[in-house]
């Protein structure tokens, strides 16, 4: 089992053999993607202007750590990877574990397609000649970054070098713009915002362009699903966690500030590749090959926590008997390497919608209902089972972790009455899983009689 000693793990198990970079990197992975390189211009077509879109990355990253403080704990409850399925599982039991699990899963595919439909299109930058068949660039990364999973020694390695060189090239990027591009001209800023006509500002406009940065601060509680290959978990999961957040959200409201200072509003919200655009002035055209070569790097790195933080989930159903077992085969490498084939071709059907605007929505839809589920079993899990071991311990309880439940249920609410679609993909969801519960159950009860 994963809670074995590294030295005494035979082979077709997880290995735990990650350390506390490995956490840290994990969730820088996970959150410093795509997001930051295309929804500032998605934000902005929504709001009526850039303070606002500011507050509004603020106030994310202070949701995010409010979650936080809940998903530390439940999470690092017991040392098995698999993510939230494992303490909505021991909680609300196996419908509750089937539910969480199932939604996660469908929302890290959700994210790792979106993250090669635009890994195509950076690539389509750089290399013009493939911008007529950008699908198959991203069906190209999507089949790289999976083939390149042997095991969680060759993830670490790729997941720490990817993590650290897209954090030091957006802090190149924002501290070259500061530095050496001017600032757009005040008049200018007025006059052609004034020519850009944007949808009325309300309740809707405003969900939607929280839902947008939730989507893009999507992936901060990733170190936690690998809490059976991870050597400390109760101390590193937390602070990986918390230094993700604070460093991604500082990072995002750096991006923003470097973006207002060298565009418009109107630039920015007809820009696709706003940083490109804000370097122009300084590097000419080729500021747009430039960043789309960063931005490869990041949706890449990304991608890779992705693709193991989604087959680390199926894993954890098969090994607790809520999916078919032969998605927890493990291959000598420490990789569940069936589970990936799964996550690939779910994620590939994504891929062939062609649209990463489509996609990134049903990614932020279904994300909030498994941390909604978790919250909700802190309170359970205390009632419960207060003996338990809790390496953290959630802060000013029940009131801070009850805010998040009011925050994340009327987030969820908002959601469906802003965006009926994302209430479709929830019920589907939920629907698709339905007969594999009933068939998993009927067949644990034929084994136990």
């Amino acid at each position: 089992m994963a809670g074995q000693g590294q030295g005494q793990q035979p082979a077709g198990h997880l290995l735990r053999v990650l350390g506390p970079a490995f956490a840290l990197a994990v969730g820088l992975g996970s959150v410093i993607g795509g997001g930051i390189l295309r929804t500032p211009a998605t934000v902005l077509d929504a709001v009526p202007d850039t303070s606002i879109a500011l507050l509004l990355w603020i106030a994310v990253g202070i949701h995010s750590l409010i979650q936080a403080n809940v998903v530390c704990e439940v999470m690092t409850l017991w040392p098995k990877s698999g993510g939230q399925m494992i303490p909505a599982r021991e909680a609300f039991g196996e419908p509750g574990g089937l539910l969480v699990g199932w939604t996660d899963w469908l929302g890290s595919v959700a994210s790792i397609a979106s993250l090669a439909l635009l890994g195509g299109e950076f690539l389509a930058l750089i290399f013009p000649d493939l911008a007529t068949n950008k699908m198959g660039i991203a069906v190209a990364v999507l089949t790289a970054v999976v083939g390149a999973r042997a095991g969680d020694r060759e993830g670490e390695r790729s997941q720490l070098v990817g993590s650290a060189l897209k954090t030091l090239f957006l802090l190149g990027v924002v501290a070259l713009i500061f530095v050496a591009v001017p600032a757009a001209a005040p008049m200018a800023k007025s006059d052609l915002s004034a020519a850009v006509t944007t949808a009325p500002f309300g309740f809707a406009a405003l969900v939607i362009a929280y839902q947008t940065i939730i989507g893009a601060y999507a992936g901060w509680p990733n170190g936690a699903y690998f809490g059976g290959e991870d050597v400390d978990p109760g101390r590193n999961i937390p602070r990986a966690i918390f230094t993700t957040i604070i460093t991604t959200g500082l990072l995002f409201i750096l991006v923003t500030f470097a973006l207002n200072h060298a565009l418009t509003l109107a630039q920015l919200r007809q820009s696709k590749l706003p940083i490109a655009d804000a370097l122009t002035p300084l590097l000419g055209p080729d500021a747009v090959k430039l960043v789309a070569a960063g931005a490869a790097l990041i949706v890449i790195t990304c991608c890779n926590a992705g693709v193991m933080v989604a087959s680390r989930v199926l894993y954890a159903l098969a090994e607790d008997r809520l999916f078919p077992s032969v998605a927890g085969r493990v291959n000598r490498g420490g990789s569940p390497w069936v589970a990936l084939a799964m996550t690939f071709i779910a994620a590939l059907g994504l891929v062939f919608t062609g649209s990463f605007e489509t996609v990134f929505v049903i990614m932020a839809a279904l994300g909030i209902v498994p941390t909604l589920v978790v919250e909700l079993s802190l309170f359970k899990l205390r009632r419960d089972q207060p003996d338990l071991g809790r390496p953290w311990r959630a802060r000013l309880y029940p009131w801070l972790p009850a805010l998040a439940i009011v925050l994340d249920a009327g987030l969820l609410s908002g959601f469906v009455i802003a965006d009926p679609k994302s209430g479709l993909f929830i019920i589907g969801a939920i629907a698709i899983v339905l007969p594999i519960g009933l068939v998993m159950s009927r067949r644990r009860h034929e084994i136990a009689t």
